[in-house]
């Protein structure tokens, strides 16, 4: 092979001590012009163990590039899809073997790109291309919620066409579901169950945020024969941040905008045994007409608690029934007792205030009852009453994936409300 050699100049360095500036330029010079020399193709210095173009390769089997002329190395290797991935790898200390150590994306093509240098320093380059099979069975993705705005409470929610329980398998699904907001926050994926993963950030999402949601997981290996499919991406805004805090002990509702308090309402809450829960909550949905009958929560006819009722401006933060809605038939109430079984309840006039400050994932906090706390996912979105670190022991990158966080996720006891 006639490849250009190696200017060496190590005599002359040595000798050029004195002159340094001098001597720099003198060593500088060489290297300059071998860098600028056109690499050779060391198609015959190395070995690749792919596919030819007409087949494809099984992902499952990892990649090799081999040296076949002693004298030569490897320096560098880079294996591309054609989604942009880089496939991992490791180069061996002699320069002599190059492997991919993970599994490759099926259904695409890389780009293989292999740098070497031969015996007497010259660089040598080769690409070569090859497409992967298609896999057999496809673990779907769907992004929730609906793409929109959002008050700052609103977890981001994926949905998996199978069961994940392999703590390695739920780290590469955490790795493939990405999360970019601006501004930048912290945050993290929590495993709900096997099929159903949350994400929220450490504290709630800046106001006025935008929220891109995207799988990175089409033909990436997630267990034996099954892999990522393309998902639909997702993007959200947050409006400002409102905060509904409500004190059943004074029997008082404050809502912030951004901080700043912007209402006081007067409210009633549950009553003995009807207890409004709890802690953090985030807006569901808002009914502005909803007919609240108690034989739907297990209450029976014709007892002292039985209702039927026409309700206006109801807006839902538990899916078991728990409103902040009008409630005039409790005016006199309002501000001085509890005695809902279980809503938050105001004024007419009030409840519409709300209805119209509110969107779906703002916060209703409720403090100063004597009832159970908010459970963090069977009932509505009690993420936040999580602390940081139990989140994070539900994710398999940071904590394990398979969370084990005591009463903090124990199931609802679902109670009548209205």
């Amino acid at each position: 092979m006639n490849h250009t050699p190696r200017i060496r100049t190590v005599v002359s360095c040595t000798l050029l001590v004195v002159t340094l500036v001098a001597g720099a330029t003198a060593c500088g010079e060489p290297d300059s012009r071998q860098l600028s020399l056109k690499p050779y193709d060391a198609a015959e210095d190395i070995s690749f163990n792919g596919p030819s173009e007409k087949e494809k390769a099984d992902p499952d089997q990892p990649i090799e590039v081999t040296v076949k002329d002693d004298d030569a190395r490897i320096t560098d290797v880079t294996a591309v899809d054609t989604e942009g991935r880089h496939l991992a790898g490791e180069l061996d200390a002699s320069g002599k073997r190059w492997h991919s150590t993970t599994s490759l994306a099926a259904g695409t093509r890389y780009t293989v790109k292999v740098s070497t240098e031969n015996g007497d320093g010259a660089p040598g380059s080769r690409t070569y291309a090859f497409g992967t099979a298609q896999a057999e069975k496809f673990l779907k993705v769907s992004f929730g919620p609906q793409a929109g705005t959002y008050g700052v409470g609103q977890p981001v929610t994926a949905e998996l066409s199978a069961p994940v329980t392999d703590k390695a398998a739920r780290a590469t699904v955490e790795r493939g579901l990405q999360v970019r907001s601006a501004p930048a926050v912290t945050g993290s994926w929590y495993w709900v169950d096997a099929k159903t993963l949350h994400y929220r950030p450490k504290e709630y999402w800046p106001a006025n945020a935008t929220i891109d949601v995207r799988s990175n997981l089409k033909g990436i290996k997630v267990t034996n024969g099954l892999y990522g499919d393309a998902a639909k991406s997702l993007k959200l805004t947050t409006g400002d941040r409102i905060e509904a805090v409500t004190d059943a002990s004074e029997h008082q509702m404050t809502v912030l905008r951004n901080g700043e308090v912007i209402n006081t309402l007067p409210v009633t809450t549950g009553k003995p045994g009807f207890d409004t829960r709890n802690g953090i909550k985030v807006v569901l949905a808002k009914e502005q007409f909803v007919r609240m009958r108690g034989e739907s929560i297990g209450i029976a006819a014709g007892s002292s608690d039985s209702y039927d009722l026409p309700v206006y401006w109801a807006t839902r933060v538990t899916w078991s029934g728990e409103y902040v809605h009008a409630a005039p038939w409790s005016t006199g109430s309002q501000g001085s007792a509890n005695v809902s079984h279980g809503c938050t309840g105001m004024s007419t006039a009030d409840a519409e205030w709300f209805f119209q400050t509110v969107r779906e994932g703002d916060i209703v906090k409720v403090v100063g009852s004597d009832g159970e706390t908010m459970t963090p996912f069977d009932n509505g979105y009690g993420d936040w009453n999580l602390s940081w670190d139990a989140w994070l022991k539900g994710s398999a990158l940071h904590g394990g994936g398979t969370p084990d966080t005591g009463d903090e996720v124990e199931a609802a006891r679902l109670r009548p409300q209205v």
